[in-house]
């Protein structure tokens, strides 16, 4: 279902690389969330985001509704870049695909990212089940997208750009809505998780549960705002990125990672800046 380069944005200084960063999009979004990252990260990182069909390119491709199929394909389309290190980026649903996706490329290719950042999500095993705000009514739907704060007024107020972008809401919600996680063992790679002090749809104690999912380092960033605050402080957001990211870039050959493990320190059970009077 499409061509290997057409899964991937590949930048413009991905040759001269020395970690690719793949990032994945909350629901509705598509690579323009990252569309400033190369030029903040630097040219070390080729900033590598996703092009989830339904969108951009693949605006006329068939949706997808489960996780699974989709992780097969990406886990599938992602193995020529593997040729270097790489980390995963991903917010709220983009979380989740990074998270699925670094476990099955450790099953399929047999290597883990140096890194997962997971941002304004609940770990996968506290969360929510049987939500089904994907089959809601159109009305309920559209007061739900409102409260979310993630959807401009304008769309939701324009005829014409509700009967794109509903459609594409309603099979992302319909892919975490119907996401089951199966116990594995944990990554061996540093996961650090960003969340939203305003976030009222994510707890502090949901975010600190990643911590399960990792025998690496594990670190939390408290961002200020919403859900969304990916767009509203996307420099704050990557400044943890680039402090992340920088100590691996020192000596990193660009050549096949065999495993991930050489990255990886002593356990850091660290959360950091956490302000948990403003958590829903």
């Amino acid at each position: 279902m499409g061509s290997t380069s057409s899964w991937f944005q590949r930048s413009r200084n991905d040759l001269e690389s020395r970690l690719r960063l793949f990032c994945f999009p909350y629901a509705g979004g598509g690579t323009a969330v990252f569309r400033n990252w190369s030029r903040e990260l630097g040219p070390q990182i080729a900033v590598t985001p996703a092009l989830l069909p339904g969108r951009e390119i693949k605006l006329r491709e068939p949706l997808y509704t489960k996780l699974e199929p989709l992780i097969e394909q990406l886990a599938s389309h992602i193995a020529p870049y593997l040729d270097r290190p790489f980390a995963l980026f991903g917010h709220s649903m983009g979380a989740v695909i990074a998270f699925e996706l670094a476990r099955r490329v450790r099953l399929q290719h047999g290597v883990e990212p140096d890194h997962l950042f997971i941002s304004a999500k609940n770990a996968p095993h506290l969360s929510a089940i049987n939500r089904r705000r994907h089959d809601l009514p159109e009305p309920e739907f559209l007061q739900m997208l409102e409260r979310m704060n993630g959807t401009p007024r304008e769309v939701l107020e324009n005829l014409e750009l509700r009967e794109i972008i509903v459609p594409l809401l309603r099979a992302d919600f319909a892919v975490c809505d119907t996401y089951s996680y199966v116990p594995d063992l944990p990554l061996k790679c540093p996961i650090t998780v960003l969340g939203g002090e305003e976030d009222n749809q994510v707890s502090l104690r949901a975010l600190e549960g990643w911590v399960e999912q990792t025998t690496g380092d594990f670190r939390l960033h408290m961002l200020p705002g919403d859900h969304f605050f990916i767009n509203h402080a996307p420099l704050k957001v990557l400044d943890v990125v680039n402090k992340t990211l920088t100590p691996l870039l020192v000596g990193s050959p660009k050549s096949k990672v065999q495993s991930s493990s050489h990255n990886v320190q002593p356990p850091v059970r660290l959360v950091s800046d956490p302000n948990p009077e403003t958590m829903a």
